[in-house]
């Protein structure tokens, strides 16, 4: 039996690296993993609760495959609890396939670092088992290699993912401002459709008094002296 472990420090905050967590998969830096499919999820005391069937292919030496008979794929159940009052993930993942010859058994826990609560601390666990094999110590240490080469990988993936939310927020914010851009002209145009509207309204309305005024000023009016004949 081999225990493994390891520790990783995120230059993000705790509900970053949590989100883009949750959206780890599919991603190009893990093809091992093949697919995710969620089996129970709730929500009870305000605690995010999931329980997924993972599908991996892992990457074994030709020659180790006849010894445990089995090509893949390989399955895992992993179970995840999310906590934002306390600010812990914790993902438990035990493996299905190979359960006869080989035992793996992972706890992950991401929370914020106890030195910079700005920053996310990334706890790995894992207890690897093999029995009823050849070449125990061996399959042994070549699995514990590739849980950790796999462990780098996921890291690798946290961090694109985040970039990769971090692109979708900007073109969203881009997008809103040319959408605020867009309505700010067309809003100044009708303002100034409306303004010119309303000033050659107002000079037409000028004119027309203007001529009325003229017109007025133009009539002919009787001489004072001059008797206006009685009906």
């Amino acid at each position: 039996m081999r225990l493994w472990t390891s520790h990783h420090t995120f230059d993000h905050p705790w509900e970053t690296v949590v989100k883009a967590a949750c959206r780890k998969y599919p991603n190009p830096l893990n093809p091992s993993v093949l697919g995710t499919d969620v089996i129970d999820r709730k929500v009870e005391d305000g605690v995010l609760y999931s329980h997924r069937l993972i599908t991996t292919q892992w990457r074994f030496p030709t020659w180790i495959l006849p010894l445990f008979g089995h090509r893949g794929p390989y399955y895992a159940s992993e179970w995840s609890e999310v906590n934002p009052e306390s600010k812990e993930m914790v993902v438990k993942t035990v493996n299905i396939s190979l359960g006869k010859h080989v035992s793996v058994g992972e706890v992950v826990t991401y929370s914020p670092h106890p030195e910079n609560p700005e920053t996310t601390l990334l706890s790995q666990q894992a207890v690897i088992s093999i029995q009823g094999v050849p070449l125990i110590d061996h399959l042994e240490r070549l699995l514990t290699l590739n849980i950790e080469q796999n462990a780098t990988k996921g890291r690798q993936a946290v961090e694109w993912v985040i970039e990769k939310l971090q692109s979708e927020v900007k073109d969203i914010a881009s997008s809103a401002a040319k959408s605020t851009d867009d309505l700010l002209n067309q809003t100044r145009r009708q303002i100034d459709d409306i303004t010119t509207i309303t000033k050659q309204g107002m000079e037409d309305f000028q004119n027309v008094a203007k001529k009325s005024f003229d017109e007025f000023q133009n009539l002919t009016v009787p001489p004072p002296s001059q008797s206006i004949p009685k009906l």
